[in-house]
């Protein structure tokens, strides 16, 4: 079959934050068609702008090719990447190419009337265990969950060593001895920082300290690395292709790989980035890997057994995008076996 239309749009979102850079460039939808009819969706970031690299340059280079096995995708997404240096490589256009990948494997299962799993070899894992990102630890421990992940930034403040400790303190006390517990610092951490941190938390057994520095501090991340155990070092949901995770990798900067599909280069990235984890032993555990888009990827590849949510977008209104996303009952998340990724698009929202 050939792709006959390409289209991305940025949804009607609602009560985004302010002053940050997802009031802007938050995440867009594609709708990729082909001479058979199929239709399929994707999901990627970086707004307005990623909507116009879609609907011109790369809107050009897709109508009219062959879509008809995973190899083809392949052979989209090099074109498409190579056809952008000039401007792209990083940054929007690669999380406008990780939308139409997405769009690209979720159009390709549907054409074959299978879940986008099974085009990655099918589950190896039946349901995947969910992490809630949230700092509401009696909510999530109610609802079930037995890990999760609490947000600390670091605000030079002279109690921020003490109100952080009290956030994981509370955190190991309501989920008890043998939950995962996690700490996002959102690269507001310096060496100093962490190295006191790891010292002050460690009574509280923490799993991983998430994204302490910049994607551009490795060689730092790598010296902090072996002051911090037994707490691994997360991160990578701000890094862009398997070629960013190839310096992780060369750099030994992470114990943790968080790769975000809709950010990274979508699914054709993701397995490359797998594969270079895999020669470095590295787990990875995607960003956001709750969503649906996560969900088939954990379940059908070595990723490992543990996708973030958050449920605070559960007890919300708003900002309903897509219509038949699992959400974890007992703290696990069950695959859906309808075709592409099982999903339908809000229509309000566009």
């Amino acid at each position: 079959m050939k792709i006959t239309g390409v289209k991305a749009v940025y949804p009607k979102w609602q009560n985004l934050p302010e002053g940050v850079w997802q009031s802007h460039f938050w995440q867009i939808i594609v709708e990729i068609r082909t001479d058979q009819g199929t239709i399929g969706l994707g999901y990627g970031g970086g707004g307005q702008p990623a909507v116009e690299i879609i609907n011109t340059h790369y809107k050009e280079l897709l109508i009219g090719s062959d879509l008809g096995s995973v190899d083809d995708i392949e052979a989209i997404w090099n074109k498409i990447y190579f056809k952008s240096i000039p401007y792209g490589r990083t940054g929007i256009p690669i999380m406008a190419l990780s939308a139409v990948d997405i769009a690209l494997w979720d159009l390709l299962a549907k054409a074959q009337s299978i879940p986008v799993y099974e085009l990655l070899g099918g589950v190896t894992k039946s349901k995947v265990r969910a992490y809630a990102s949230s700092n509401n630890f009696e909510r999530e421990k109610e609802a079930g969950f037995t890990a999760v992940k609490f947000s600390t930034t670091w605000n030079n403040d002279a109690h921020g060593y003490e109100y952080a400790e009290s956030i994981a303190s509370k955190a190991r006390t309501v989920f008890g001895p043998d939950a995962l517990v996690m700490a996002d610092c959102y690269m507001s951490w310096d060496y100093e920082v962490a190295i006191n941190m790891a010292r002050v938390m460690s009574p509280h057994n923490l799993y991983w300290f998430e994204d302490i520095l910049t994607p551009n501090h490795l060689d730092e991340l790598s010296k902090i690395r072996p002051f911090i155990k037994p707490i691994l070092l997360a991160g990578g949901e701000h890094e862009f292709g398997h070629y960013g995770f190839a310096d992780i990798g060369k750099n030994h900067s992470l114990d943790i790989w968080q790769p975000d599909l809709t950010w990274c280069g979508g699914f054709t990235a993701g397995k490359r980035i797998m594969e270079i984890a895999a020669k470095y032993n590295i787990p990875v555990v995607p960003h956001r890997g709750g969503e649906i888009w996560g969900l088939h990827f954990i379940a059908a590849t070595s990723c490992d057994d543990l996708a973030e949510t958050h449920p605070d977008r559960w007890h919300t209104n708003s900002n309903k995008l897509w219509i038949d996303e699992p959400i974890p009952h007992n703290g696990y998340l069950s695959l859906p076996d309808r075709p592409g990724f099982g999903v339908s698009v809000n229509e309000h929202m566009l």
